[in-house]
């Protein structure tokens, strides 16, 4: 039985109805005539608040709420992927079949499509004893991803009766079982979830090995963990949505979840144009095919920008429970983190630093906490890695937001405005960017890469540390007065920044570079530093050794180097030590 109440009080996207009733914490309702989507927040004897998840214009106290009984949920099931949802799972093509390019207040669409026939494999037989988790059948929902349909969390029993496998709905019965109660239950393609609750595991594993996406200063630097946490924040302009569009198209996971929370329409329609033209490299399929968009743009209502990030996240925990690993990109937790201080504003809650609200930390605590690499209930292995861009105003990482969120994050990309206008991309400042996973993947790297890439990248990075303690002296006194040997570091450190840290995107082999490049072209760098002080330890200038070039052919090696021929590089070898004969022939 339905439970129902009336509208007493309107603020913004927040009502209030008034005296005891008998709706629940959490609980989804319909509100007014054209049925609006809400969530109820807060509950007492005196008043119950819900925030409305679209535009609250032209309600009007008095008009009816109806509650559903159930909280605010997903549908889960084929039909995800390739996708395009808002904050609250409908997805925006069908909605813009029925109402055309504007969301029309209270339309009503099914979260997937219930029409559609799937190509249904079924993988379990009557007598076998079926747990949550248990896959019991393998539908192809794109050409890259199998969906594997799984009995729900809570429901054990043994299989009685089973479909032959064929084209079926996704709300058909595939599989019935009988439980352990002596009933029977009836099972579908389709199951529902709580967007606050996360899904159970058996286990959390240690994280011990990378997310590689291709880019150097994330694989070698800094690297980011499968079921890693990850912060990028940066003021605007700097590039985080396009750092997060590099990961999402080149990095190794099984299936992308982007979520354009609150961010600007005309960036979203970017994320849309660019990822339906692009082709995954690992399969040759579009790279939709294992991807799904929800577009919460800045515009649309601030309740809906709050509950899409739990909308992407409880999206990726479903296809972990199958062994996929899924990489989230939140664009940005500002924009959620405004919202969630604009709704508690609107409920006159006592506001913390810069008038967020005093549980901002937790809020973001738990989201984060959502990733991680999981043993599944059907004792597969799979991964959420959170990737979450943080906006902070004016560039200031000292706000609250950002602040919190390093509490929470294991690996912090911070982005520089002064490399960003410099042209300089990924423009990560790492001097103050880091990874905690750095010691817990070093094996990882010496077994599957080489031994010695920790090695290198430490000697990378006591460099660039090094040039910027030598900075500050030249900045006073010009570099002219420096010994030769710190002129060298500051050279190497050049071609450091500009060979190895800085990426092009639009490059056919720059813009995605693999792990054993990587390794060789910082083993090719740190050679010309070894092989350069050799020719200044004897008296060599650095202005003689930079008039050979070398420097520039090394800087040159991402480009010159195709990624697929690796030999290329004992050329690169030769070469430097060409230029050292070259140089002790000439001043002999």
């Amino acid at each position: 039985m339905n439970t129902k109440g009336r509208i007493y009080g309107i603020n913004g996207p927040v009502i209030y109805i008034k005296g005891p009733t008998k709706f629940r914490m959490n609980e989804m309702v319909y509100v007014g005539s054209e049925k609006l989507v809400g969530e109820v927040i807060t509950l007492d004897k005196s008043r119950t608040t819900i925030q409305v998840f679209e535009e609250t214009a032209g309600l009007s106290p008095g008009e009816e709420v109806v509650g559903t009984g159930t909280s605010m949920s997903l549908t889960l099931g084929p039909g995800i992927l390739n996708n395009i949802f808002d904050g609250i799972e409908r997805p925006l093509r069908d909605i813009a079949e029925k109402s055309g390019a504007f969301i029309d207040r209270g339309v009503s669409v099914e979260s997937l499509d219930f029409g559609k026939l799937w190509n249904t494999h079924i993988t379990v037989k009557p007598g076998d004893e079926v747990n949550p988790g248990t896959i019991i059948a393998n539908v192809p929902e794109t050409k890259a991803i199998v969906h594997k349909v799984m009995v729900p969390p809570g429901v054990k029993g043994v299989v009685d009766t089973v479909k032959p496998d064929g084209d079926y709905h996704i709300d058909d019965v595939i599989v019935t079982i009988s439980l352990e109660n002596g009933g029977k239950k009836d099972l579908t393609m389709v199951q529902k979830w709580p967007i606050r609750t996360p899904r159970p595991v058996i286990e959390r594993h240690f994280t011990d090995r990378p997310l590689v996406t291709g880019q150097r200063i994330l694989d070698s630097m800094f690297p980011i963990a499968k079921g890693g946490t990850v912060a990028i924040p940066g003021g605007f302009g700097t590039g985080k949505t396009m750092t997060q569009h590099q990961i999402a198209k080149w990095s190794d996971a099984d299936i992308i979840i982007y979520i354009g929370c609150g961010e600007r329409g005309n960036e979203m329609t970017q994320v849309l144009e660019d990822f339906k033209e692009l082709v995954d490299p690992k399969s040759g399929n579009p790279l939709m095919d294992r991807t799904v968009l929800i577009a919460n743009t800045s515009n649309m209502p601030v309740a809906a920008r709050e509950a899409s990030i739990y909308t992407g996240v409880t999206l990726a925990e479903y296809y972990r429970d199958m062994g996929y690993d899924v990489a989230i990109m939140a664009d940005s937790t500002s924009r959620w983190a405004e919202a969630l201080r604009e709704l508690s504003g609107r409920l006159e809650e006592m506001p913390a630093e810069e008038g967020f609200p005093a549980y901002l930390a937790s809020k973001l605590s738990a989201f984060y906490e959502r990733a991680g690499r999981v043993e599944n209930l059907n004792h597969t292995e799979g991964s959420v890695t959170i990737i979450g861009a943080v906006s902070p105003q004016g560039g200031d990482f000292s706000e609250p937001v950002t602040q919190n969120t390093k509490r929470f994050v294991r690996a912090f990309m911070g982005l520089d405005k002064s490399l960003a206008y410099a042209r300089h991309f990924p423009a990560i400042n790492w001097l103050i960017s880091y990874s905690e996973y750095i010691t817990d993947m070093t094996s990882w790297y010496a077994k599957n890469v080489d031994k010695d890439f920790m090695n290198n990248r430490n000697t990378l990075l006591a460099i660039l540390n090094k040039e910027s303690s030598l900075m500050e002296i030249v900045k006073l006194i010009g570099s002219d007065v420096l010994p030769e040997d710190q002129k060298l570091t500051l050279e190497i450190a050049r071609v450091i920044r500009v060979g190895f840290l800085q990426q092009n995107a639009f490059h056919k082999d720059d813009t995605c570079v693999p792990l054993e490049k990587q390794n060789l072209m910082m083993e090719t760098i740190l050679y010309l530093d070894k092989r350069s002080k050799e020719l200044v330890s004897k008296g060599m200038p650095v202005s003689v050794l930079r008039e050979t070039g070398i420097f520039d052919k090394i800087i040159a090696i991402k480009y010159d180097v195709p990624n697929d021929k690796p030999e290329m590089f004992a050329d690169y070898r030769k070469a430097i030590d060409n230029y050292v004969l070259a140089v002790l022939e000439k001043n002999a």
